[in-house]
């Protein structure tokens, strides 16, 4: 089925393409035609059709980090620890849902119990059930009783590295991930600055991974978990908070950061929707500051950065996404355009999804469809009028009522 969507504007991506008075053909799952409306509409057959006056058509916003397990309540992990599998499956599928209502066409679940977003996943590909595009890692790599040791994926040497990734690989898993380092949310675990791995171990770990064609990626909070991942060659970099040994104040190191802009390793700072209150209630001024700084000198330094949300985590909820961007905004200092385009083009390219994050023919018909100008005002993309994710059109909540 042809679908034909117009808008006062059509933003394709990446940053700084506009097409004023813009249409997009979809036919089934992939767009056909992107262009101003004089040329795409005569293509057009019996297309259902799809107006928006005063609106903008984009790329589907793709949040690079999320746990569909945890529901982003207070006492999540005494409840996933309790569910039975059915029960999580339901959680991780309403979740996923959620997202595709608030805008998000791509998520990346970095950690579950034995796979099941990935059989969530597989559903959504078969039309079986209505979803975002997912990816996943299942159980993440981590020591006996480490960050995240409930999941499933507790290591110890060589062997069993290889085992695991082999494990996760049959699960059908599309991406590696890694506890470099410890983590603040599992009780009795090594702390967040701690190193839970070394250079040679997370080393194999990118070996093995890139041999069986997978991605990695590195929760690493820890300066030293973060020059060993960046040597060791991961693809992305979760968090990277730079804490120093002891967590006594930040420890950046230029050659680190230099490092991983050339070997072109994504950073995704995983920062929550209500991150006003986070950084009030939680982190404090000093610490809000400081990753600030971070952020800033990571930027200086020719870092990329991919926007993520750690959703699932209490308060880091899934329908808000565009809460979490505005961060970027009105916190780092950063515009619109450069976030709205870190969070479709860059943080698809970050995740080697080719045909996902920007509007071109023979592109996965994955858009959204907004009042306004998100380009000028970041919080347009709240106003949602339609969210197409595989060529399947779906309410978003934003216009309900």
């Amino acid at each position: 089925m042809q679908q034909l969507i117009t808008a006062d504007q059509v933003v394709p991506g990446p940053a700084g393409q506009r097409i004023a008075d813009g249409a997009v053909l979809v036919d089934g799952d992939a767009i056909t035609a992107v262009g101003p409306r004089a040329e795409v509409e005569p293509l057009a057959d019996d297309a259902r059709r799809h107006t928006a006056v005063g609106g903008t058509v984009l790329p589907g916003l793709v949040n690079a980090h999320v746990h569909l397990s945890w529901d982003a309540g207070f006492g999540m992990l005494e409840r996933f620890r309790a569910a039975d599998d059915a029960e999580l499956l339901l959680g991780i599928a309403g979740r996923a849902q959620q997202a595709l209502r608030a805008g998000v066409t791509t998520l990346r679940d970095l950690g579950d119990r034995d796979g099941l977003v990935l059989r969530v996943r597989d559903a959504i590909a078969r039309g079986v059930l209505a979803g975002p595009r997912l990816l996943g890692s299942g159980p993440p790599l981590t020591p006996p009783q480490g960050h995240c040791w409930f999941f499933g994926g507790e290591v110890s040497g060589a062997d069993q590295i290889r085992e695991r990734i082999r494990g996760n690989v049959a699960l059908g898993a599309d991406v590696i991930k890694v506890m470099a380092s410890g983590g603040e949310m599992t009780p009795d675990s090594p702390p967040t600055w701690q190193s839970q791995f070394s250079a040679e171990e997370l080393a194999l770990v990118v070996r093995e991974a890139h041999a069986a064609g997978l991605p990695v990626a590195a929760h690493a909070h820890g300066t030293e978990a973060i020059a060993a991942a960046a040597a060791a060659g991961v693809d992305t970099i979760e968090h990277c908070s730079w804490q120093g040994a002891d967590n006594v104040g930040s420890d950046l190191r230029d050659e680190v950061a230099r490092e991983i802009a050339e070997r072109g390793i994504a950073v995704c700072h995983a920062y929550p929707p209500d991150w006003r209150t986070f950084q009030r209630v939680v982190v404090g001024e000093q610490r809000s500051q400081a990753a600030l700084d971070r952020l800033h000198w990571m930027d200086e330094h020719g870092v990329r950065f991919v926007p993520g949300t750690d959703g699932g985590l209490p308060t880091s909820v899934f329908d808000n996404y565009v809460g979490a961007l505005s961060y970027y905004v009105d916190a780092v200092g950063w515009s619109p355009a450069r976030v709205i385009d870190m969070a479709t083009t860059g943080a698809a390219r970050a995740l080697g999804l080719e045909r996902v994050g920007s509007l071109a023919a023979g592109h996965a018909a994955d858009l959204l469809v907004v009042d306004g100008d998100p380009l000028a005002d970041v919080t347009a993309l709240h106003r949602q009028r339609l969210v197409l994710a595989r060529g399947r059109a779906v309410t978003p909540d934003a216009a309900v009522g």
